[in-house]
């Protein structure tokens, strides 16, 4: 089958805005601070972390340090006490601090557009990474998290295991230009209507295009 992405991606992104939905959290620490070390520091701090206690986390941190020079200038304990309740908070607050070292000793200061000197870093993975050089640097990447590897297998688009899968999978069927906003897209999308258990069906634009796999109650 093929697929009409850009109705797609137009539709969905209608049935997120008639649902209220705000952006997801680094999207909006991207928007306010518009540079890759707030990208980083908000992408690690959101790591099985809900979106509101992402963004307030973020905000405190970086109000107090806004690159890796004035970060290491904190304790890992004030670190810590601004991006609580941040889960995780103790182990996050020493990758954020062992990646400004990093930076600074290797990179001058500056995060590498690079997703491999990215994936060196403490703490950084794929999603990561490659959400770092979506929002940080405008540099296409697909970042496939829960809701996207969920929702692109359950839509039909790829038929994968993991996530890892999934980001290679789609690379090889969707045009390059949905790559960047395929994340904010997705993540917004799984939140209010394609859920994970027991997804919203009713109130989806898209279910005449969805096969539905692995999909048992829905409203």
């Amino acid at each position: 089958m093929e697929i009409d992405w850009d109705t797609l991606f137009e539709d969905m992104a209608e049935a997120v805005r008639r649902e209220g939905k705000t952006l997801p959290s680094v999207s909006t620490i991207a928007g306010e601070r518009q540079d890759p070390f707030s990208v980083l520091v908000s992408t690690i701090i959101s790591l099985r972390t809900k979106d509101a206690v992402t963004i307030a986390s973020s905000r405190r941190l970086l109000d107090l340090a806004r690159d890796p020079r004035a970060m290491l200038a904190l304790s890992a304990e004030e670190v810590e006490r601004a991006i609580y309740p941040a889960g995780f908070y103790r182990v996050k607050a020493a990758n954020i601090l062992g990646i400004s070292r990093i930076l600074l000793e290797r990179h001058g200061g500056k995060v590498p557009s690079d997703r491999n000197l990215l994936l060196q870093l403490p703490g950084v993975g794929i999603k990561t990474a490659n959400l770092t050089l979506n929002l940080g640097f405008g540099i296409d990447a697909i970042c496939v998290d829960t809701h996207v590897h969920r929702i692109a297998n359950r839509m039909g688009w790829i038929a994968t295991k993991t996530p890892e899968a999934s980001e290679t999978a789609l690379q090889t069927v969707m045009p390059r230009r949905f790559w960047i906003p395929l994340n904010e897209l997705l993540v917004s999308y799984g939140q209010c209507i394609c859920t994970p258990i027991s997804p919203f069906c009713s109130r989806c634009p898209v279910i005449d295009r969805c096969e539905r796999r692995a999909v048992g109650k829905s409203r």
